[in-house]
C-alpha cells in the first residue's frame, strides 16, 4: 500500500479528531528500519514500531467504509503475528478512551491497560480525551493461535 493511500484511510478513520497523518510523514516513518506496515487489502493498514523484546503499533486504520467486516480483526492477528515472529514478547499500543470500536477490538485480542496519558488526544472545538496505554504478551501470536473475534 503506497503513503498516499495511507494518507487517505487515515485521514477518514480519524476525521473530525485532529489526527491524521499526512503522506510525506507516513512516507518517513516507512523509511524508518524498525517501522514495518501491515496492509489489509486496500482498505486497511497497521503500522508497527518492532524493537526486540518490545513492539508497538503506532497506527490502525480502516477506511471508514469497510468498517465492522472483520478487517480490523484481521489486520491485528497479522500485527501482532509479524511482531512476535521478529522476537517481540510484548505489544504496546495506545487507543482513545472514548473510541469504544478500537477499545472492544483489542480488548477481544487480549490487550489490558496498562496506564493512561490524560488529555492525549486533542478534539477541535471539544475537551481533550486520555489515551489508553495497552498490552498484551505475544506467546498467542507467536504460536499462531487467534483470539475471539
Amino acid at each position: 500500500m503506497t503513503p498516499a493511500r495511507m494518507a487517505e484511510i487515515h485521514a477518514a478513520a480519524f476525521a473530525g479528531q485532529d489526527r491524521a497523518w499526512p503522506e510525506a510523514e507516513l512516507a518517513a516513518m516507512l523509511s524508518r528500519p524498525v517501522i514495518h506496515a501491515v496492509a489489509q487489502g486496500a482498505q486497511g493498514f497497521a503500522l508497527l514500531q518492532i524493537l526486540p523484546p518490545e513492539a508497538e503499533i503506532v497506527t490502525l486504520a480502516i477506511d471508514p467504509t469497510a468498517q465492522g467486516q472483520g478487517l480490523g480483526t484481521a489486520l491485528l492477528q497479522r500485527a501482532l503475528r509479524m511482531a512476535a515472529e521478529a522476537g517481540a514478547t510484548t505489544m504496546f499500543l495506545e487507543v482513545a478512551a472514548d473510541n469504544a470500536p478500537a477499545r472492544a477490538l483489542y480488548a477481544r485480542a487480549g490487550f489490558a491497560e496498562a496506564g493512561r496519558r490524560a488529555g492525549y488526544y486533542a478534539r477541535p472545538g471539544d475537551t481533550a480525551v486520555d489515551a489508553l496505554v495497552l498490552s498484551r504478551a505475544l506467546g498467542a501470536a507467536k504460536t499462531g493461535k487467534p483470539f475471539k473475534s
